[in-house]
């Protein structure tokens, strides 16, 4: 299966996943910026590329968290290897040197409210959106040496992270040409799970970019073959797309679960396919 010019491996070699003695890796720098839609200020993490330089311009991806994280889950789980993966792909000539944005999702104004299995404490991710495009994305445009055009900026993340870049990105292809869903969670469609009745952040004839001025170059989604946790939903968005004849790429990884496992194979693909 080719995605934007690369075959699609379903597991990550060691030879991307590991550290190399040969290899500089990214710096990570955490950031605070004021969130007019919260009215509070928020954290989001910064990986940025060796021997960054302002300079120059690069391409940026935000890369959303799952349900009960935050900036520093992506990190903080080093099974991951989303840093090794960074710095491996882009000395290997794999991947683009690119700004990493690492938010926290959980848009909420007030600072007490924490994420749970029911649509109240669920909305501050789907308020997300507002937080990114106001607040977010003008903070790390004024600070950093990044692109602000669509072909340079792409949006993804797993579980409930993939679910919001599924929302984001079909909300707002002006602003991301690239999309990326891992394990993404129900409720950007109207779904029923085990905890909840979702509505939908929008209806499942929306996923679409038909009538709209922009199409994403690149959809993807995937998710783990043994993943119990969002089970069946991955492959619904799959279906919804098919449907709605949107250009993606969907996959399973064999034996994964809703967990590193996972998201590894889905970084090593997106992130050699973004920005070409």
């Amino acid at each position: 299966m080719i995605m934007n010019g690369i075959t699609i491996e379903t597991e990550c070699p060691l030879s991307s996943c590991e550290k190399r003695d040969n290899v500089t890796y990214p710096e990570v720098v955490h950031e605070t910026y004021f969130s007019t839609t919260t009215g509070l200020n928020r954290g989001a993490n910064v990986i940025l590329p060796p021997n960054y330089d302002a300079s120059e311009k690069y391409p940026v991806l935000y890369l959303l968290h799952g349900i009960f994280g935050d900036e520093y889950v992506h990190l903080r789980d080093g099974d991951r290897k989303l840093l090794e993966l960074l710095g491996n792909l882009t000395a290997d000539g794999l991947a683009e040197e690119m700004v990493v944005v690492l938010p926290h999702m959980y848009a909420s104004s007030d600072p007490n409210q924490q994420p749970a299995f029911n649509l109240e404490a669920v909305q501050p991710y789907d308020n997300f959106i507002n937080d990114l495009v106001t607040d977010l994305m003008p903070f790390i445009a004024g600070k950093y040496s990044v692109y602000t055009d669509r072909d340079h900026q792409a949006i993804a993340g797993f579980s409930m992270g993939g679910r919001e870049s599924l929302f984001i990105g079909f909300t707002r292809p002006d602003l991301f040409n690239y999309i990326g869903a891992i394990a993404p969670a129900p409720g950007a469609t109207p779904a029923q799970d085990w905890a909840m009745t979702h509505p939908g952040q929008m209806q499942e004839h929306e996923m679409t970019f038909a009538g709209k001025d922009y199409a994403a170059k690149l959809v993807m989604v995937c998710c783990g073959s043994k993943d119990g946790t969002v089970g069946q939903f991955p492959l619904g968005y799959h279906n919804i797309l098919e449907t709605n004849q949107v250009p993606h790429t969907w996959f399973e990884i064999p034996e994964a679960e809703h967990n590193a496992t996972a998201i590894r194979p889905g970084l090593y693909n997106f992130l050699q396919a973004v920005f070409k």
